[in-house]
C-alpha cells in the first residue's frame, strides 16, 4: 500500500512538472523575423513647391487672315472668294512665303438673313477662308500682313507671336522650377535642424498653355495702311512639386 502511494505521488509530481514546463514555454516572447518590417520606420518627409519664368524675345509670327466674299448666289459667292485666295496666294509667294508657312484653318459658306416682322427674308451667300501665314522674320510680319489686304484679304484676325524651339524655352524652365523646389526644401529642412537625405518625387504642376502674345486686327484694313508690329516679350512657366526624405 506503501509502495502504491509512493508511485502515485511519483507520477502526479510529474505531471505537474510537465505543466509547468509547458507553462513557461507558452510564455517565451516570438523573435522578429530578420525582414519584417518595423512599425514606424518610415523616414520623414519635406515637400516643397518651386516655379520659375524664362523670358525670351519670340522668333517667329503667324498671321491670321481673313478673305470673304458676298454674292446672290453660293456658287458665285465661292468663285468670287476662290479668286482672292488665289491672287493672296500669289503675294504671298512673291514675298518668299513658302507653301509650307500657309495653312488653311477655316472654310464657310452661308446665307445671310433678314429679320422683319417675325418673318425671315433671305439675303446673300456668303464665303469666307481663314488662312494662317508663318513668318520666320518677324520684322516683316507687318508687311507680310499689309500685302496680303492688298492682294484681296478682307480681316486680318490676329498676329500671334511664339518661338520655333518652345520645347526647349520648356525644359529650361522645367530644369529651373526644379532647382527652385530643391533649394526650398533644403531650406525647410534646415530649419528644422534636418538636412536632405534623397528625392522621393518630382510632380510638374502647371500644364495649362501659356498664352501666346497676340494683335488682334479684326477691322478690315485700308490697302495703303502701314502696320506697326511690336511683339514684346514670350514669358514661358514651369511649377514643380518636389518630396524629399530628410534625416
Amino acid at each position: 500500500m506503501q509502495s502504491t502511494m509512493t508511485a502515485l505521488t511519483a507520477l502526479v509530481l510529474s505531471a505537474a512538472l510537465g505543466a509547468g514546463h509547458n507553462a513557461s514555454a507558452s510564455h517565451v516572447p516570438a523573435q522578429s523575423s530578420p525582414g519584417a518590417p518595423v512599425p514606424g520606420s518610415e523616414p520623414p518627409t519635406v515637400v516643397a513647391s518651386g516655379t520659375a519664368i524664362v523670358t525670351r524675345a519670340p522668333d517667329v509670327a503667324h498671321v491670321s487672315l481673313g478673305i470673304e466674299s458676298r454674292a446672290a448666289s453660293s456658287r458665285d459667292a465661292q468663285r468670287q472668294n476662290a479668286d482672292k485666295i488665289a491672287a493672296v496666294i500669289k503675294r504671298l509667294t512673291e514675298l518668299s512665303i513658302a507653301g509650307d508657312a500657309r495653312r488653311t484653318t477655316g472654310i464657310r459658306l452661308e446665307q445671310e438673313y433678314d429679320m422683319a416682322n417675325g418673318r425671315r427674308t433671305p439675303k446673300d451667300f456668303v464665303a469666307r477662308n481663314s488662312l494662317e501665314v508663318r513668318v520666320d522674320d518677324i520684322a516683316r510680319a507687318g508687311e507680310v500682313a499689309d500685302a496680303a489686304v492688298q492682294a484681296g484679304a478682307t480681316s486680318i484676325d490676329g498676329i500671334r507671336f511664339d518661338l520655333k524651339d518652345r520645347a526647349a524655352v520648356e525644359r529650361e524652365a522645367l530644369r529651373l522650377a526644379v532647382a527652385d523646389a530643391r533649394a526650398r526644401a533644403e531650406a525647410a529642412a534646415t530649419g528644422a535642424g534636418r538636412t536632405i537625405d534623397r528625392i522621393l518625387k518630382i510632380e510638374e504642376t502647371d500644364r495649362a498653355p501659356v498664352p501666346r502674345p497676340m494683335i488682334g486686327l479684326t477691322a478690315p484694313m485700308r490697302a495703303e495702311a502701314v502696320t506697326a508690329i511690336e511683339p514684346g516679350l514670350i514669358d514661358v512657366r514651369a511649377s514643380v512639386t518636389l518630396t524629399a526624405s530628410i534625416k
